[in-house]
């Protein structure tokens, strides 16, 4: 039986967790409710937790405060979709709980639990009952239960794994689309794994084996990616600490704003009581100095870049001036080579990849907001599964950020087009936004499952077409499973009609339902673009 767990108990029970769940990230991604290929629930909780696995590796930590910290903070900054950033946002709340823990009991554990689901919930500003958010929440209820008749950490957590699996096996009830597809909830069952992986340790002593491999120590990680950008380097010291603040209050954006100008790859992480800071600089005294006023500095970290690939520059070369930031500048998640040169036309200043079944993480679109020389971004995740992770990268940045929630490609299209340089930033996010609003968006693509239309069964494979999530057309033809999508999308007010081919199909076949569109919805002006894009033959969007 186990009391208490200590700093390096609690980093290995969450590798051997995030193992758990990494293994089982395919069997995630098949519980997808919906027929489509964009099943990436556990391609997107799989890589959050890396990111954080990767910070523990090869270390060592003084408190399970100090362990909780950074997984905090490294799967904020590696969440990727709703499920990733859910997920980033549990292990927040524990790690407020724990940050003064140098050891924890089973109070303490189930404590962080109930604060991770409180922290969640918060983050979530529409929670939906039979979710990751419910099992997690009821997994943690029944945890504290447990503690009314013993405090041992083995037991705590087999109730929790217990109240979780009866949450879970509930949720076809709750949600109609989980029953009709005959699955349960697959963040929740993510949630599951991770309990499960943890629970192993904590009974064997031993970590779940990651069966594609073992996680990079973060040093050797980091050693690799410089060998390819050994001559792009600018800024000689990868620097890396955490500040204990002196004043719980204190923001850390003046300080923040100080060591920008020093370097590169900044990443600033308030985290009320601590605060997280990478960057890469020529001058990390200064930047250690401007921390020190802030509070005590632990976990420091400089690593000589150039030194490690043997090419020494001098550090008092002449450098260019900075040029002064533009008033705005854009960011758009987008996937296709023509999706993103139709975004650079439009002042795009930087196209994340990124779509269905690869959504990009908070990081991702951070060091894409970083490029931009401007003092306000304004973000385009055009994907209702990446809305969350790139509403994390306000808390990461001194820049003034506005997302507009896009949810396609088509909305992000007139949401740029509202843009106008004349009015402020406040404004134009509002027009934006309410451009992005009047847009009506279809996908043709293929089922990934068997599923119904209407009272008939349909085989897996059959080109399908949605207007949201719902499945109003399906055939043996993408086109002309287009034409039936737009059917039911141009009613009399519509004016525009965009169509957007990917790169399965041909430039004739475009045409050809370009001529049909034309031909059939004379009032409306008919807009074809080569988008490129995978997975979805056709992108239609009516205005």
């Amino acid at each position: 039986m186990i009391y208490t767990i200590d700093a390096a108990g609690l980093s290995q029970a969450f590798l051997s967790a995030a193992n758990k769940l990494v293994n089982c990230k395919n069997i995630l991604n098949d519980l997808n409710v919906f027929p489509v290929p964009d099943g990436d629930t556990g391609s997107n909780m799989s890589m959050t937790v890396t990111a954080a696995a990767a910070e523990l590796s090869g270390r060592s930590f003084s408190s399970v405060g100090e362990v909780m910290n950074v997984v905090a903070g490294a799967s904020l900054r590696g969440a990727r979709g709703n499920s990733g950033v859910i997920l980033s946002q549990l292990f927040r709340g524990m790690s407020k709980r724990l940050k003064d823990c140098e050891i924890a009991d089973a109070l303490d554990l189930a404590e962080a639990m109930a604060e991770g689901v409180a922290t969640a919930y918060r983050a979530v500003m529409k929670p939906v009952e039979g979710t990751m958010l419910s099992v997690s929440r009821d997994g943690a209820a029944g945890g504290a239960a447990y503690l009314d008749n013993d405090n041992e950490i083995i037991g705590m957590l087999k109730a929790t794994i217990d109240a979780a699996q009866k949450s879970l096996d509930k949720t076809p009830e709750i949600l109609p689309a989980l029953k009709a597809a005959g699955v349960v909830d697959s963040g929740g069952q993510g949630i599951l794994y991770l309990l499960e992986g943890a629970l192993t340790y904590l009974e064997t002593g031993t970590v779940v084996e990651r069966k594609d491999g073992e996680v990079l120590p973060v040093a050797t990680v980091k050693a690799k990616a410089a060998q390819t950008s050994d001559a792009d380097i600018k800024f000689a010291y990868c620097t890396e600490f955490i500040i204990e603040k002196n004043n719980p209050k204190a923001s850390s954006k003046l300080f923040a704003s100080n060591i920008q100008k020093k370097g590169d790859s900044m990443v600033v992480v308030d985290d009320e009581t601590i605060i997280k800071v990478h960057i890469h600089t020529n001058n990390p005294g200064y930047v250690i100095e401007e921390a020190i006023k802030l509070g005590a500095l632990i976990n420091i970290k400089i690593d000589n870049m150039k030194y490690q690939h043997n090419s020494l520059s001098s550090e008092d070369a002449p450098k260019a001036p900075a040029e002064p930031p533009a008033p705005f500048g854009f960011a758009a998640v987008a996937a296709g080579e023509g999706m993103e040169e139709l975004f650079k036309d439009m002042g795009v200043d930087q196209v994340i990849l990124g779509g269905q079944t690869m959504n990009p993480s908070t990081d991702d679109i951070l060091n894409a907001v970083n490029k931009i020389n401007a003092e306000t971004v304004f973000i385009m995740p055009n994907n209702k599964n990446i809305i969350m992770a790139a509403e994390q990268v306000c808390d990461l940045t001194d820049k003034n950020i506005f997302v507009i929630p896009t949810r396609s490609i088509p909305e992000g299209i007139s949401a740029m087009l509202a843009f106008a340089p004349e009015v402020s930033a406040e404004d134009n996010a509002s027009a934006m936004q309410e451009a992005a609003s009047l847009v009506k968006t279809g996908n043709v693509t293929f089922a990934v499952r068997e599923f119904k239309l209407g009272d008939k069964t349909m085989p897996k494979g059959k080109i399908i077409g949605l207007t949201g999530k719902n499945i109003i057309a399906a055939g043996d033809d993408p086109a002309s499973v287009a034409k039936d999508l737009l059917a039911g999308m141009v009613d009399d007010e519509s004016a525009v009609i965009n169509v957007f081919y990917g790169e399965d199909v041909s430039d004739e076949d475009a045409d050809k339902l370009r001529e049909y569109c034309e031909e059939t919805y004379e009032d409306c002006d008919v807009l074809v673009h080569n988008g490129k894009q995978p997975l979805y033959y056709y992108i239609v969007s009516v205005e």
